[in-house]
């Protein structure tokens, strides 16, 4: 028995509940082209983009009838003020509705879950006794703190990293002690500098997020903290690599991880240019 596209989104929310969102987040459906009592068939994504609506569309055209691109970034954050050919969202909408391609949109609501993002990561680096690092709700919140068994060094911690979320390069907090040992571990997936105080308090001795700037890797160093920064899209696309895995679990009849997702920061080295 195939699984409808409502019962998909109905079971998803009593998981990851789009009213648990910030209040500047916008979760929940971004385009809904009337799609609802259609079998299932999913294309997940970090970023719901032009790139990803494209490859939707191309794999229709292959055989393969994609009707639901789901996010985890939403497609659209603020009001819009018209809605265009050639303006991005623009586009996306008059797409969306020309193929029947819906797209929703888990963010917020889907970093504080159980097997949500932070979870993802913390399992990723095999941590223990895991806890949120901000308490949201029944156990639930942002961020994971755990410990580490065996104990690693830093080093060792930085290579397991890169081995698992292959970012195109780490940003660390200058140390002269990579063989310094780490047993406690935070994690965040995205953009997570404004939790380095919170991080600081969990008895934490080094934090895996992203998006952090010069000023607050100064911060993290005044807390004895090390920052590690991995990039917004290696912390995160782990994560929607985990919803495909749920959905074909759940029995949809097709699911896949998107080929066209993009990451927009990209390391050039002399080499590059050349």
């Amino acid at each position: 028995m195939t699984i409808k596209i409502c019962e998909l989104i109905e079971d998803f929310e009593a998981w990851a509940n789009p009213s648990w969102q910030e209040q500047w987040d916008n979760c929940g459906w971004q385009i809904e082209p009337g799609i609802l009592q259609q079998s299932a068939r999913v294309l997940v994504c970090l970023t719901p983009t032009l790139a990803v609506m494209k490859e939707a569309i191309a794999l229709q055209q292959q055989g393969t009838p994609v009707n639901l691109i789901f996010a985890h970034h939403p497609l659209i954050f603020g009001p819009l003020r018209s809605v265009q050919t050639g303006d991005a969202i623009g586009d996306m909408v008059r797409l969306s509705i020309q193929h029947q391609i819906g797209v929703y949109s888990a963010h917020t609501n889907f970093d504080q879950v159980t097997n949500g993002t932070a979870d993802v990561l913390a399992q990723l680096l095999d941590l223990q006794e895991v806890e949120p690092v901000e308490l949201t709700q029944d156990g639930l919140g942002y961020g994971r703190v755990g410990t580490l068994k065996p104990t690693l060094t830093l080093q060792q911690l930085l290579d397991k990293i890169q081995a698992v979320l292959n970012p195109p390069d780490l940003l660390a907090s200058p140390t002269a002690d990579r063989q310094q040992k780490i047993e406690r571990v935070a994690v965040l997936g995205g953009s997570g500098a404004s939790y380095i105080a919170a991080v600081s308090q969990t008895g934490a001795q080094a934090y895996l997020t992203s998006d952090c700037k010069f000023h607050q890797f100064q911060e993290s160093r005044d807390r004895n903290l090390i920052l590690i920064d991995a990039g917004h899209y290696a912390t995160e696309r782990p994560a929607c690599k985990r919803l495909v895995e749920r959905f074909a679990a759940q029995g949809v009849e097709w699911t896949q991880l998107s080929h066209a997702d993009e990451d927009f920061r990209h390391f050039w080295t002399s080499s590059n240019t050349q």
